[in-house]
């Protein structure tokens, strides 16, 4: 299925990794390229170091096209721009603000540049920036999300923008990706689906409450400080919400979650983690590898969109 984003981004599916902290390492973005799709390296609050050692350590299993997710509030995004263009990374996803300062160092190096959005005019301020793709997220998704859904979301970003648009928030079958393309997407970005995949290094209790939730396990934190985080309900998830109606400080707040991703992922406490899904977590049952995932939805897809 080729698309402006398999041509931008030279990759035989139109299918990106979701760029989630502590979860998208090299085993997996080197997968997920090597399958046909867009691996991408999470640097979420990573130094720019580690980064450099993680891209280094996909270029040795793959030859295959891969990109960094660069989080803008990390406190060395600075020097992890720097370390895209000097170790030849040739795409970058970014979130969590505007990459206008990086741009011209990103073009003058060949760097496709595609920023996640949540809305229609930060969609349009991208274009303008030189962005080659919009990534336009829905609040379904897990994580930190906006208040708009995919299904409005994706295609007002269409009708705005000129570039290509992938749709990310809700996406884990065949039936998600071909409801993308009929919005006018031209590429999925998919996290929550890649999380219990077989290389990915995620804790085996939180691909298990991944693989069991039901349609109604999500819950959205942080609504009353600006700074909502969807992720599957738990004791952290119930406190917090507790917390917050009763109107305690953001500080307070903060606590709660202080390395609690890393609990989830690395140390698999699931009781007191942070368990980033979307709400599309009801709809991913089994753990396969992400040749099999690409594969199983890509054959899904053509057969609907050929109906």
């Amino acid at each position: 299925m080729n698309t402006r984003i398999t041509e931008l981004l030279e990759i035989k599916y139109p299918v990106i990794q979701g760029g989630m902290a502590w979860v998208a390492e090299h085993n997996l973005a080197a997968a997920v390229s090597e399958a046909g799709g867009l691996g991408l390296i999470g640097a979420g609050g990573a130094p720019a170091q580690h980064i450099r050692e993680e891209i280094r350590q996909v270029k040795a299993v793959t030859n295959q096209p891969f990109g960094v997710n660069l989080m803008l509030m990390n406190p060395e995004a600075d020097e992890i721009a720097r370390v895209i263009v000097e170790e030849g990374v040739k795409v970058v996803t970014t979130g969590a603000g505007n990459p206008g300062k990086y741009m011209a160092m990103w073009k003058e190096a060949g760097v496709k540049v595609i920023p996640v959005v949540a809305s229609v005019a930060m969609a349009k301020m991208m274009e303008r920036g030189g962005a080659d793709a919009i990534v336009a997220e829905g609040m379904e998704s897990g994580g930190h999300i906006g208040s708009a859904t995919t299904m409005t979301l994706v295609p007002q970003v269409v009708d705005a923008v000129s570039i290509p648009v992938i749709a990310a928030g809700g996406i884990a079958d065949g039936r998600g990706f071909a409801a993308a393309m009929m919005l006018g997407a031209e590429a999925v970005q998919m996290g929550t689906r890649f999380v219990v995949a077989k290389e990915s290094i995620v804790h085996e209790n939180y691909k298990k409450k991944v693989i069991g939730a039901k349609d109604i396990d999500s819950e959205v934190t942080g609504m009353s400080h600006g700074h909502p985080v969807r992720q599957i309900r738990n004791n952290m998830t119930r406190e917090y919400v507790k917390l917050e109606k009763e109107g305690a400080p953001f500080e307070e707040l903060e606590k709660l979650t202080l390395g609690a991703l890393r609990k989830a992922v690395v140390e698999g406490d699931v009781v007191n983690g942070t368990l980033m899904a979307g709400q599309i977590a009801g709809l991913v049952k089994k753990e396969q590898t992400c040749a099999e995932m690409i594969q199983e939805i890509m054959s899904e897809a053509e057969k609907l969109l050929a109906r």
